[in-house]
């Protein structure tokens, strides 16, 4: 009798394994990549004591810890061992990230992990196993875009480095990225990317704002100018979202053969590009399309932004009526709804 017992186990565990074999082979690649980042990052103090180490890279080091207190005592964020060692990428991508949507349809794919839920972006250390996923979804005729990021959060489950590419912003646009970050290791609602990805993109920004404002006054301008920028800019392409969606769900349109779906959709995309290049910036240099360089983008260029951006203003409306405009209240407050 055990041995039938252990053999419908054994049984059991082989049809789990069969049936969840792609994702434990991707989530033992993704472990690969990132324990070969940790393994190969020394601590701060270390980089720091290093005479060799230039001192520009030192000062945004400094910095990074000022942010990381900053946001500890007074943003109320979780204190974990995260941005206490350095990883030197040597000027090289670390990880893809893929996103895919249907040709006609604002909605992008989700990929459903174990432990998060479903999520509208799948990451990758190796670009090849990246761009043959992509070619897979373009084979089915999606709209894909595959690009490297500059920083992730592994949530708390290993010690997320420094990387040497982070140095290269500017004081306001790394301090914002370290409070985006750690929001996303202190507050994490499963499978909601929305709901993520818009709190730390605004925790974020009003962090960033208020630790230039205490401790860097004098960089506080140019931050504030590029928060204008970044609104007129989000708000903009969210906008744009509403536009596609409304011209994929017109009964004309849907009546149109594949080729003049194609044609309209592209057209209605360069039309929004180069209304957007109008768009009064402070530094527009930093937004506008460059249509002689760059092809036009597919749906899942404005989905993967308006993840960022979508829910706004509906974090500021919180943050001012309820929260008192501030950021450790707001914190709290979601905390408490999500029973965190």
């Amino acid at each position: 009798m055990k041995k039938k017992i252990f053999l419908a186990i054994g049984l059991l565990l082989l049809i789990g394994f069969i049936a969840n074999r792609a994702i434990i082979v991707y989530g033992f690649r993704q472990l690969q990549g990132q324990l070969a980042i940790i393994r190969n990052s020394e601590p701060v103090d270390r980089i720091l004591q290093n005479p060799s180490i230039a001192d520009t890279i030192k000062q945004k080091l400094r910095l990074i810890e000022s942010v990381r207190k900053y946001a500890i005592d007074s943003l109320g964020l979780k204190n974990t061992k995260n941005y206490q060692t350095f990883y030197d990428q040597q000027g090289k991508p670390l990880l893809w990230v893929l996103n895919a949507a249907p040709p006609f349809s604002m909605e992008s794919y989700k990929w459903k992990y174990p432990f998060l839920g479903k999520l509208s972006y799948k990451g990758f250390f190796n670009k090849q196993i990246g761009l043959k996923e992509e070619q897979q979804f373009i084979s089915k005729g999606y709209d894909t875009d595959l690009s490297p990021v500059s920083a992730w959060s592994t949530l708390g489950w290993f010690s997320d480095p420094v990387l040497s590419g982070m140095l290269k912003r500017s004081e306001g646009s790394l301090a914002e990225l370290i409070i985006h970050e750690m929001t996303h290791a202190t507050l994490y609602v499963k499978g909601d990317v929305e709901f993520n990805e818009n709190l730390a993109t605004f925790i974020g920004e009003k962090g960033a704002e208020k630790f230039i404002s205490e401790i860097i006054p004098d960089k506080l301008n140019d931050y504030k100018f590029r928060l204008e920028d970044n609104k007129l800019y989000s708000s903009y392409v969210v906008n744009s979202v509403k536009q596609l969606d409304s011209l994929y769900k017109d009964t004309h349109f849907l009546s149109l053969t594949n080729e003049k779906k194609y044609t309209e959709k592209y057209r209605l995309i360069a039309s929004i590009l180069a209304e957007m290049n109008k768009l009064p910036y402070h530094m527009p240099e930093r937004y506008r399309w460059d249509f002689s360089k760059e092809k036009l983008p597919g749906n899942t260029w404005f989905l993967s932004f308006s993840d960022y951006h979508k829910a706004q203003p509906m974090l500021e409306q919180i943050y001012n009526d309820s929260c008192n405009k501030d950021v450790k209240t707001l914190i709290e407050y979601f905390k408490k709804k999500y029973g965190k």
